[in-house]
């Protein structure tokens, strides 16, 4: 098994919880992650229709025969054990009684909320980080732009379109359709489509809607259910008041590149070179990278993007207590002049400890302005600057 960065947390939280929570994706490497740091609890998978029919009939009963020392896997199939796992850990608050697996954030939220608040860590687990397969992935940009990183891929070396193909149909339009009561599929890999064309940009729901040939409301309750499936994730606007962030408009990128690739319709490495959206997926991959090294140590938010009335504009700003850090996201492989032009500008106005550019290339470089650093050098940039 590759090992995961998030691992030493999960020990950590299963030594102070009685209920730990892992989310993610389907496909993200839950349950292999689980079933390796827990060897000692039995395993249970409520996908299975027999043990999901005993859970949903006689919960009490099930949860008896189980016992506390146990996995259920996909818990977002049988919410209702939610309730009487709460009456458990309340008679017992010994730590690490139960390992909660779920694909849908937003169902699992919602009954935590009602259920286990105060009584569950909450971890989330997303495909691999880059620090993760280093060892293991081609350094290629093209080549990680294509394949991403849904595990699956790494540990049984698929094709990266056919496995990507087969996500979709069997995890994407299945799961996600019947969460939205979409009866099209046409319609539906339309929309996901559009989705996937529109990495990086403002979201615009209006336009995105006329696209689809639905209405602003469906595309709206579409792309929530999208977040909640770890399938994309919104990058709010940064603005010093804080309030502006929740009224202006994000923008929409995926959890994994490869994904994104796929429904763009990219087959391999020589069409990545060619693809106008190439740029794009470069910086889609940098964002996720960074989101991914927040989730694997526990970090939420605090990342951003900015754009003014000038024109400015700076791909991430990582915020760090009072500090905000301007990072620009560059595909090409050559550092060039006009790569600093929005991070000088900014320091017009906002000033800044540390700026940097990750780009397509291959040496580190300092500057006056700040570090050029290789997409691989992600996490040891952002480690640098957690340290300050």
């Amino acid at each position: 098994m590759i090992a995961r960065v998030i691992e030493k947390i999960l020990r950590e939280r299963a030594q102070q919880y009685p209920v730990i929570t892992v989310t993610g994706p389907r496909q993200s490497g839950k349950t292999t992650l689980c079933r390796y740091v827990f060897k000692d609890k039995q395993y249970v998978n409520l996908e299975a229709p027999d043990i999901r029919r005993f859970a949903i009939e006689d919960p009490r009963g099930f949860l008896a025969y189980y016992g506390t020392n146990v996995i259920l896997d996909e818990i977002q199939r049988v919410p209702e054990l939610l309730s009487y796992i709460q009456t458990i850990v309340d008679e017992n608050q010994e730590p690490g009684q139960f390992i909660l697996t779920g694909s849908s954030h937003f169902g699992i939220s919602h009954s935590i909320s009602q259920s286990l608040a105060g009584r569950t860590a909450i971890v989330t687990l997303l495909p691999f980080s880059y620090e993760e397969i280093e060892h293991v992935a081609s350094s290629g940009i093209d080549t990680l732009l294509y394949t991403g990183y849904y595990p699956r891929i790494y540990d049984r070396k698929l094709n990266p379109t056919q496995a990507l193909r087969d996500y979709v149909a069997t995890y994407v339009e299945r799961d996600l359709r019947q969460m939205a009561a979409v009866k099209d599929l046409y319609i539906f890999e339309k929309f996901l489509r559009l989705c996937a064309g529109r990495v990086g940009q403002i979201l615009n729901m209006q336009s995105l809607a006329n696209d689809v040939g639905v209405s602003h409301t469906t595309i709206r309750a579409w792309i929530s259910i999208l977040e909640a499936s770890y399938i994309v994730f919104l990058l709010q606007p940064w603005y010093k008041n804080v309030s502006k962030r929740l009224v202006k408009s994000p923008k929409l990128y995926f959890y994994d590149v490869g994904l994104a690739s796929y429904l763009l319709g990219i087959e391999n490495e020589k069409q990545m070179q060619r693809d106008p959206l190439r740029g794009s997926l470069f910086e889609n991959m940098v964002i996720a990278e960074i989101i991914k090294y927040r989730y694997n140590r526990d970090k939420r938010g605090n990342v951003y993007f900015y754009r003014d009335s000038k024109g400015t504009e700076i791909d991430v700003l990582y915020e760090q207590g009072s500090q905000v850090f301007p990072i620009e996201i560059k595909a090409g492989a050559t550092v060039v002049d006009e790569f600093f032009k929005n991070i000088t500008e900014f320091s017009r106005y906002f000033r800044c400890k540390q700026s940097a550019i990750i780009y397509g290339g291959d040496r580190v470089q300092t500057r006056t302005i700040g570090k050029v650093v290789p997409f691989k050098n992600i996490s040891a940039l952002l480690k640098s600057i957690d340290e300050q």
